[in-house]
């Protein structure tokens, strides 16, 4: 016994590997007509016809809107923003994230199923795979076939086309950067070998990878929007839900069948929709990470519901607490008005509010005063006390402008020397300031830092355009 037992302790014992990641498979969405394909559609439509089209727009002369690194200037439309500007970047931060907070509170993942550029250059992608190597069924027959010149014809046919769309989108893009009328003629000229190439080259080939080949990917493990979705909704936000109630038990049955008679529910089983599913997955199983709310799913579900005479809506936009509870549309619409809903609604106005107003109120001019650190103070030759200032001016316009630059605060405070001020378009000037105070004035004031304000006022304006604080300092 004591032999066996030492026989078996020292026998090998196999090994086996435990893989921790699922191998990705690949996932053929079948094409799909009906009222949310052809919304998304239209999205397409439109956003693509902004992004390309935009940029060759002109506006006095320039490309109207223009990101110009260099100078650094950005120009949208009749707008032109320096770096001192940040502010209302940061700001549309803000107003961005408080959108995507609102709106998934109210619906979901509508950015995600209908906005985002994934999901446009996807449902591009996939109309490009569809024209040139068929639906759904005729793309997995293909793809177990072995190569052929029709094979290859085809798929060569879509690369191609795939390639074109990025380098179309990656010459667009930094058509934004560098003025686009001239990209053209400047790659021809000195080709790839240039910064512009580059990040044309770089952004079509992270399109064609994210597009092409990773599609449901990105949004599954890259984006980190599916992991916050969780957080943002609750029962009463409207996502694509599946009636379990209505259509369960499952099962297939002839046309025209009264799901009752045959002791089945509505879903025939078809799986149609984990079929157009660009993410793969069943709908039926509740909602998931993956869904990313397109909707494609209840075009189809409810294309089968038609061709049964049953009603629609088996699949459908509703919220979790209505199809538990059998709430109707109405009833479900009067419980989106709930806390966070409005606490998330009011934030994006104050936001939005505060940024339009920050843009009306802008001043066409910018003004920095420093002190000169070197000089405190100092007395002149007539005995006037002088301060002495490094003044920035930076002309947000696109137009010439001329400024008298004044001060307030102190009795008898002036600006010594020539107080005009003429500024190209766009001009930032930078000039030395000299504030002095008469002797008499001087003499009767305490000694000390005295809080004094520049102006500068156009000669049409009796009130000043900009007011910028500092001090003057009165020596012992």
């Amino acid at each position: 016994m004591s032999s066996s037992s030492g026989s078996s302790l020292g026998a090998t014992q196999p090994v086996h590997f435990v893989p921790m990641y699922q191998k990705h498979t690949k996932i053929y969405a079948r094409s799909v007509r009906g009222l949310y394909a052809r919304l998304r559609w239209l999205i397409v439509a439109l956003t693509q016809s902004v992004f390309l089209g935009l940029p060759w727009l002109q506006w006095n002369g320039r490309q109207a809107v223009w990101f110009d690194l260099e100078s650094p200037r950005f120009y949208v439309f009749g707008l032109v923003l320096q770096p001192q500007d940040l502010i209302f970047l940061a700001a549309l931060l803000v107003i961005a994230a408080l959108a995507l907070f609102f709106f998934t509170a109210v619906a979901g993942r509508l950015w995600c199923g209908y906005s985002c550029p994934q999901t446009v250059y996807s449902e591009i992608y996939q109309w490009i795979e569809l024209k040139t190597e068929g639906d759904r069924h005729q793309r997995i027959k293909r793809d177990g076939m072995p190569w052929s010149a029709g094979k290859l014809g085809r798929k060569g046919a879509k690369h191609a086309l795939w390639i074109a769309a990025a380098l179309a989108a990656g010459f667009t893009l930094v058509g934004y950067f560098v003025p686009i009328r001239e990209l053209g003629p400047h790659l021809a000229e000195v080709g790839i070998v240039s910064w512009p190439a580059f990040w044309m080259l770089f952004y079509a080939a992270m399109l064609y990878g994210n597009a092409g080949w990773m599609r449901e990917q990105i949004c599954i493990y890259m984006c980190p929007y599916a992991r916050i979705q969780s957080t943002l909704i609750d029962g009463d936000s409207l996502v694509i839900a599946y009636d379990s109630a209505r259509g369960d038990p499952r099962g297939a049955r002839p046309r025209r069948t009264d799901p009752a008679a045959v002791g089945l529910g509505s879903c025939t089983d078809c799986t149609m929709c984990v079929q157009v599913c660009p993410a793969g997955i069943d709908i039926r199983n509740g909602l998931q990470n993956e869904c990313i709310g397109c909707a494609a799913c209840i075009d189809a579900c409810d294309d089968v519901m038609r061709k049964m005479d049953y009603p629609t809506g088996l699949i459908r936009y509703a919220t979790s607490n209505g199809v538990a509870q059998g709430l109707g549309r109405g009833e479900m619409l009067r419980r989106v008005l709930r806390p966070r809903v409005l606490a998330y609604g009011a934030l994006l106005t104050a936001a939005g509010a505060a940024f339009a107003v920050g843009l009306a109120t802008r001043s066409p001019v910018h003004m920095d005063v420093i002190r000169d650190r070197g000089v405190m103070a100092r007395i002149g030759e007539d005995g006037q006390v002088l301060n002495l200032y490094r003044v920035q001016l930076t002309n947000r316009t696109e137009r010439a402008a001329h400024y008298r630059l004044g001060v307030d605060g102190l009795p008898g405070l002036f600006v010594e020397g020539q107080p005009d001020v003429a500024m190209a378009p766009g001009e930032a000037k930078s000039m030395i300031v000299t504030l002095a105070i008469p002797p008499m004035s001087a003499q009767v004031m305490q000694p000390g830092v005295q809080a004094v304000v520049l102006t500068l006022t156009e000669p049409s304006h009796s009130e000043p355009t900009l007011r910028e604080k500092t001090t003057f300092l009165v020596p012992r």
